[in-house]
């Protein structure tokens, strides 16, 4: 039987220079959510389940630092440095790869979400790292990348200094984009599932953060000559701000494959409308997706990235963005374990009867 080269395998041949880990179980399911679509009356919803990538609770950050654990093996490394939120997913993967590669790993919390309880210092991800056998310590300044960027350095320069071999996995907009890379594969992954399912779709929703998924999807959309239509939902700056980064990322990302310019700058499309309060912080709407999700279709957003994003995908119909029965992929990134740092504001929502009925105003 005569077999022909997939959209993916365009992509991993382009991608063979850079070395790789497996992390992800993938692929990952594309599926229909028949019934939410069937609630809100608009869009006909699919969900790309990156939440099921399986590895140290899921999400899209095993994709990620596949590329990332494959550069660190390769340079010798044998203690990883990685800085994020009190409960970065990002930072819980990390110290779970670094754990199964046999690395030493120091995680730097940064206290970016202010008035939170003691519960939300202590569980979901915060607990994980310790299971998976990670230093921690803290950095007080919440909204400051460079600066803890600059700080994490130091502390891997201190271990140097003791003889170890540290790798720095930062996400500041000059980072080398090595995370993107495994959502470039992801975007062939979806196009052959696609294919396969007799599907098409007019655009994608994902949140909009670090931005390596957001700009791996992006990029490996166009460089496999799909018009697809990007939405990244802002989680943590503002939409001029992230539209910013997502376009020197995107010029980042380009030239390390040095595939040249793929990426229009009318390519780069985010929304801020679902972030207020800020980065961490919920609102009705975040609390009615959750609801939704968990009503309609079983599935677990998180309050941080998914809810939000998900938020988008159903308010960009409601603004006008999308059209009835128009096809649109949700991806879900994952997060599930920070859903219990949440645990008393979540109860408290819960206890006034967050149900389908009471939302149904909302739709």
């Amino acid at each position: 039987m005569n077999t022909f080269p997939t959209n993916l395998d365009h992509i991993n041949s382009l991608l063979s220079i850079f070395p790789r880990v497996e992390l992800a179980n993938i692929p990952t399911p594309l599926e229909k959510m028949q019934r939410l679509s069937e609630h809100i009356a608009g869009p006909i919803y699919f969900a790309k389940r990156d939440d099921l990538t399986g590895f140290a609770g899921g999400g899209n950050k095993a994709r990620q630092l596949e590329y990332s654990f494959g550069d660190a093996l390769h340079c010798g490394a044998d203690m990883i440095f990685v800085t994020g939120a009190v409960q970065s997913n990002y930072v819980r993967s990390a110290a779970a790869a670094a754990a199964k590669f046999g690395l030493s790993c120091h995680v730097q919390l940064e206290n970016r979400v202010s008035d939170m309880p003691s519960s939300y210092h202590k569980s979901g991800n915060v607990l994980l790292n310790k299971l998976f056998g990670a230093s921690a310590s803290t950095f007080h300044i919440g909204e400051d990348e460079a600066a803890a960027d600059a700080n994490i350095a130091d502390i891997a320069s201190d271990y140097a200094k003791k003889g170890k071999k540290p790798y720095l996995l930062t996400l500041s907009p000059d980072t080398k984009p090595l995370g993107a890379l495994g959502y470039m594969r992801c975007a062939g992954e979806i196009l052959d599932q696609l294919h396969n399912q007799k599907q098409s779709v007019g655009a994608i929703v994902v949140a909009s953060g670090s931005a390596a998924t957001h700009v791996g999807l992006l990029l490996g959309l166009r460089l496999l000559g799909s018009e697809i239509a990007v939405y990244g939902i802002c989680v943590r700056r503002d939409k001029k701000q992230q539209t910013l980064r997502v376009k020197s990322i995107v010029r980042l990302a380009e030239k390390l494959i040095g595939c040249g310019q793929v990426v229009q700058d009318s390519d780069v499309k985010c929304y801020d409308d679902w972030l207020c309060p800020g980065y961490g912080k919920t609102n009705a709407l975040v609390h009615e997706s959750m609801t939704l999700a968990g009503n309609l279709e079983g599935m677990i957003v998180d309050p941080v990235y998914t809810a939000k994003s998900l938020a988008g995908a159903l308010g960009l119909f409601r603004h006008g963005v999308f059209n009835e029965g128009q096809n649109v992929l949700y991806l879900h990134t994952g997060g599930m374990p920070a859903v219990f740092a949440y645990e008393d504001e979540l109860t408290a929502k819960l206890s006034e009867d967050l149900s389908i009925t009471n939302l149904d105003h909302m739709t």
